[in-house]
């Protein structure tokens, strides 16, 4: 397996090391490993981040999850179990464009039974099934959590309160990116890479309130406005 990892890189270096002492030291606990992000891509650097997932055969199993440095490198270890994982590829949320890639794009470190290969097609079979009104519901969900955080960050603007603005502003613009990605059903790297292929990175509180209203029309038209009365909160 380890032929597709970048060996030559501190980062594959590293993630190949971590495979290896898991699969010694839980022979009988692991089912798969594998390293997604952008190891799996092949385009780490230095600064990247080292992104291990271990699938277990049961809960508790292997080793504990864990966010910490090693060698300069800051490692993500998650750990779950394959009925667990495949449950999460099954499921479509209001963060699906930040999530997607991890199922579609993972390369393994051990994976003797094709367990990652699973996980992909669950997630495409899933992705297939789904009807626009699903991701029309979802894109409503970070439209509001987008208009929201904007709201607030004008208020605070007109406070100079500016660090809290720009931290609101930022939320802002990434829940406007993933209304798009879930419109157009696209997902993305990270949420640097959403933010950039939206077109929100650079957006001021003018162009944002702009797209907002935008995709508050096209929600709209999918269905379903973003604003109703107190009956259409059950709707």
């Amino acid at each position: 397996m380890h032929e597709e990892i970048d060996i030559a890189s501190p980062r594959g270096k590293l993630a190949v090391r971590l495979g290896e002492v898991i699969e010694r030291r839980w022979p009988a606990d692991v089912q798969a490993i594998g390293v997604h992000g952008s190891l799996a891509h092949g385009d780490d650097h230095d600064g990247s981040d080292v992104n291990v997932l271990v699938v277990t055969y049961r809960a508790g199993a292997g080793p504990r999850p864990a966010l910490r440095r090693v060698d300069g490198t800051l490692v993500d270890l998650e750990v779950l179990t394959a009925e667990e994982g495949l449950r999460r590829a099954r499921e479509l949320t209001s963060r699906w464009p930040l999530e997607a890639d991890r199922y579609v794009t993972t390369r393994p470190l051990h994976d003797p039974k094709g367990w990652f290969a699973r996980l992909r097609d669950t997630h495409l079979a899933r992705l297939a099934e789904a009807r626009p009104p699903e991701f029309s519901t979802l894109a409503r969900h970070n439209w509001a959590l987008a208009s929201a955080a904007h709201t607030r960050a004008v208020r605070l603007a007109e406070w100079y309160e500016t660090d809290a603005a720009l931290i609101l502003i930022a939320e802002a613009r990434l829940h406007a990116a993933l209304v798009t990605g879930l419109l157009t059903r696209t997902y993305f790297r990270n949420a640097a890479d959403a933010a950039r292929k939206t077109g929100v990175a650079g957006a001021d509180m003018q162009e944002l309130s702009a797209i907002l209203q935008d995709q508050a029309r096209e929600l709209a038209a999918r269905g379903k406005p973003v604003d109703g009365n107190l009956a259409a909160l059950f709707d």
